[in-house]
């Protein structure tokens, strides 16, 4: 009796530390992240952007679809922002709501090939042997074509709306995902909280669950930052071919298809539109970078 209370103590005691030792490294990694002035920098610039495109309707007093054709390419001024396109709808007020568009799919496409990723890559990594040889050749198919060539296939196949983008784009960024997942798979399995729980008879299904995915979380954390930018650019670039979002919904890379014969004469229609763009994937990979730093322990003051 005396010693199955003291074995529920021990348990208490070693969860409480290890619960105040996550906290203490996540706090370290946040005070890191903080001291980073390009990170910072990044992430304010996409914090902006999420404000702008969110609150879209505080921040403009256009309907994005409204068109004015005595009003075609106004130039940039106190009325219309950023001018006006060739139906004379508001170029700011179709680039915030065309950020609602382009920023969702990125955000639901980087979710989908994560989860995707994570759960084939524990189980190749944790399970190995046959499966692993299998699930790696499939991977290495996969990963044997450009990522936006196999978007565009896929979305022609589909057809073109925004959920079939975020099906195009997540199925393109599955491998990677699956391949660092698997990485850390592999190297956490060893460790002895881990052969601990197999040795007290824990199932696979808990372990990967409780033990493996928890302290694997980190790389795909960072991954997924650094996908959002790539996948703007993938969204946008589908949607200037003709194969993402369709007009008249605005999006960022339709926006600039439906530009793009009028560069000479207008050229707000093509520059604020991919001004747009290049500031979210910066903001991105920036706030990427120092999160990557942050959480190498190796560069720990």
């Amino acid at each position: 009796m005396i010693q199955t209370k003291r074995m529920r103590n021990d348990k208490a005691i070693e969860r409480s530390l290890e619960i105040t030792r996550k906290r203490s490294q996540w706090a370290d990694i946040a005070s890191r992240l903080s001291r980073s002035k390009v990170g910072m920098f990044g992430f304010s610039i996409v914090v902006i952007l999420l404000i702008l495109v969110i609150f879209a309707p505080l921040f403009t007093r256009h309907d994005p679809a409204l068109q004015d054709l005595t009003n075609k390419f106004a130039p940039p001024g106190s009325e219309h922002l950023m001018g006006t396109d060739n139906f004379g709808r508001d170029l700011w007020s179709r680039l915030l709501y065309g950020g609602r568009i382009s920023l969702l799919i990125a955000f639901f496409s980087t979710l989908l090939s994560c989860i995707c990723g994570l759960t084939i890559g524990s189980i190749s990594g944790y399970f190995g042997g046959k499966l692993d040889i299998i699930i790696n050749r499939i991977l290495d198919v996969m990963m044997a074509i450009p990522g936006l060539l196999l978007a565009i296939a896929i979305s022609t196949a589909l057809g073109s709306s925004p959920f079939n983008t975020v099906l195009a784009i997540s199925v393109a960024g599955i491998p990677p995902s699956a391949r660092l997942m698997r990485a850390t798979v592999m190297s956490i399995k060893s460790n002895e909280y881990v052969e601990a729980a197999i040795a007290t008879g824990s199932n696979n299904i808990r372990i990967i669950l409780l033990h493996i995915i928890p302290n694997a979380i980190a790389p795909m954390l960072l991954t997924a930052t650094m996908s959002i930018g790539g996948g703007i650019m993938q969204i946008s670039g589908l949607s200037f071919l003709g194969l993402g979002v369709m007009p008249p919904t605005p999006e960022w890379g339709s926006i600039l298809n439906a530009g793009r014969p009028f560069l000479r004469d207008f050229w707000p229609i093509i520059v604020f539109p991919a001004m747009f763009i290049t500031l979210t994937v910066l903001g991105f990979n920036l706030f990427g970078d120092a999160l990557r730093d942050a959480l190498d322990p190796r560069l720990k003051d």
